[in-house]
């Protein structure tokens, strides 16, 4: 198979990208492939270091900001010039089909795919559809979702449930000891973690957190985040916490966790599903459309986990939310059972063999 994929601007879109070029490399050794990314964020050094073709676009995604209207102008200049550049491509590498993931970089791939009559998959990854998504609708051909929630966005167009790839990706990696970081094997244990960057607004509330459970009968791994570590780490806690800045295969480390406290992001609350790890989600509300707010609703509502926002996140109630669960194995038994019907094991699988129909 011949496959050109984009998707950009965070791990969110670039990671689901990767666990599908992953799925068709192992059933199909042969294939080739193109990633066409942006010039300037994070996937332009992630993809080639995984010795994937590489092609850079210089592309914006559209501001409201008062500020951004001079590069909102050059946007649509640089939109147009990506466009061309994306029609060469397509006629020089001849793709059986053209894959987005999500963000702004998708748009003029998936456009210009459709232009020179190749099939077009998309992928989101969210409850409510991105903007670039959005704008594609009329130039895909068929349109993956992760979240049931998910399908009425798409009424009137070609579209499957799918899950998220990185669930399949969770599934298959080595079980990573608690134990390594420290955490007593024969007590529970809680994973609470932010983001490769961290949050500064939930790092000092959990400050406040961690300070207070020296008599808890469990352990507390926190993952600060490589910006916030130096600073969180000046603080003393109780021996049963354990501060780490960074956790390479977080999904391997969460196989021997109790129970998961985290932001909402789609690969986050794919992997805890697969995994059927009883979650408490805090979800951002600082991302487009407040989509994390409804993937942690998609959990809440089936019993799945609990959901804390932001603006009433306090020590007193994570503290009491946590160990209501861990204290409660009915509970916790229910977790399981609900994150195991709702989640989507397979889904790199089914998207693979949905592209074979496609292209056939």
């Amino acid at each position: 198979m011949r496959v050109i994929i984009t998707a950009g601007g965070t791990g969110g879109h670039i990671y689901p990208a990767l666990a599908i070029l992953d799925k068709i490399k192992s059933l199909e050794p042969d294939s080739e492939f193109i990633y066409i990314g942006t010039h300037n964020r994070m996937e332009k050094d992630i993809v080639p270091e995984r010795g994937i073709k590489y092609i850079p676009i210089e592309i914006y995604g559209l501001s409201t900001s008062l500020k951004l209207m001079g590069r909102n102008v050059k946007n649509v200049f640089l939109i147009g010039k990506a466009y061309k550049k994306c029609l060469k491509i397509m006629k020089d590498f001849k793709p059986d089909v053209v894959i987005g993931v999500g963000g702004y970089v998708t748009y003029p791939v998936i456009k210009a795919a459709h232009k020179c009559g190749i099939k077009t998959f998309v992928h989101e990854q969210n409850s409510i559809p991105g903007k670039a998504n959005k704008a594609l609708l009329k130039y895909v051909d068929l349109i993956g979702v992760s979240f049931e929630d998910s399908l009425k966005y798409f009424k009137g167009y070609n579209v499957i449930m799918t899950g998220n790839p990185c669930s399949e990706n969770a599934l298959k990696i080595k079980k990573i000891s608690k134990t390594n970081y420290g955490l007593d094997k024969n007590k529970k244990s809680v994973l609470i973690f932010n983001g490769s960057l961290g949050s500064s607004a939930i790092n000092t509330k959990m400050i406040d957190y961690l300070k207070t459970i020296e008599k808890a009968n469990y352990d507390v791994l926190y993952i600060t985040g490589k910006s916030s570590y130096e600073e969180f780490n000046k603080n003393k806690f109780p021996k049963n916490v354990y501060v780490v800045p960074y956790v390479d295969n977080l999904s391997g480390l969460m196989k021997d966790m109790d129970l998961v406290v985290c932001r909402a992001g789609a690969s986050s609350v794919a992997e805890i599903t697969a995994l059927a790890i009883p979650c408490i989600l805090i979800p951002s509300p600082y991302v487009a459309n407040n989509h994390q707010y409804y993937n942690a609703l998609s959990i809440l509502n089936n019993n799945a986990g609990e959901m804390i926002q932001e603006n009433e996140l306090t020590a007193a109630l994570l503290k009491e939310k946590i160990e209501s669960i861990l204290s409660d194995d009915k509970k916790i038994k229910e977790f399981k059972e609900n994150l195991g019907k709702i989640s989507v094991n397979n889904s790199a699988t089914v998207i693979y063999e949905a592209l074979k129909d496609l292209i056939k």
